[in-house]
């Protein structure tokens, strides 16, 4: 059993979850997310943690968003876009078993650095892997994000990512030998 509580986007990838794993979900109803399930989701994350596991698509991105910015230090699973690609569209509910196990495996915790912690990942090094301004830059940024379990972003929102999840030198480097590997 997960010990947190799953935030997901509705009752289909509530039952994709049950299917994977044993687990509780607190459904946002979609990406109008209310106050009421604002306030459920603080108290989920007072008394057991909560992993905030939405659609790797805008909606599902806006509902991150708004969960990160009242709960910063909340857990967060990340699908890929192929993971969670369906006959119907995308979401969490069309991913495998497999997938779903994984990606709660690699939640990470998206905990604000402290005043005067320099993150360890600069705008610089964006700039020098070629993340940001460059005419590959979303296709290599998609990849990165995948490398190091943090989901695709824009150049602006992968750069905070990299700080809230503190993602580390070693683990940059590391992703970046691997794209680079891959010829991206």
């Amino acid at each position: 059993m997960i010990r947190e509580v799953i935030v997901v986007e509705g009752k289909d990838d509530t039952a994709a979850i049950r299917r994977a794993v044993s687990a509780e979900t607190i459904e946002t109803g979609g990406s109008a997310i209310g106050e009421d399930v604002l306030r459920r989701i603080e108290l989920a994350h007072k008394r057991r943690g909560v992993i905030v596991f939405t659609d790797p698509d805008v909606p599902g991105e806006r509902i991150r968003k708004i969960i990160a910015e009242r709960i910063p230090d909340c857990k967060h699973a990340f699908l890929t876009r192929a993971e969670a690609r369906g006959k119907d569209g995308i979401g969490v509910e069309h991913a495998t078993d497999e997938a779903i196990r994984q990606a709660l495996a690699k939640a990470r915790s998206g905990e604000a650095p402290e005043k005067g912690d320099e993150p360890e990942i600069a705008w610089t090094d964006l700039l020098e892997a070629g993340l940001i301004v460059h005419g590959s830059a979303a296709q290599r940024r998609r990849r990165m994000g995948e490398l190091l379990g943090i989901g695709y972003a824009n150049g602006k929102q992968f750069y905070k990512r990299c700080v809230m999840f503190r993602i580390t030198r070693e683990e940059f480097a590391s992703a970046l030998s691997q794209l680079e590997r891959e010829g991206l």
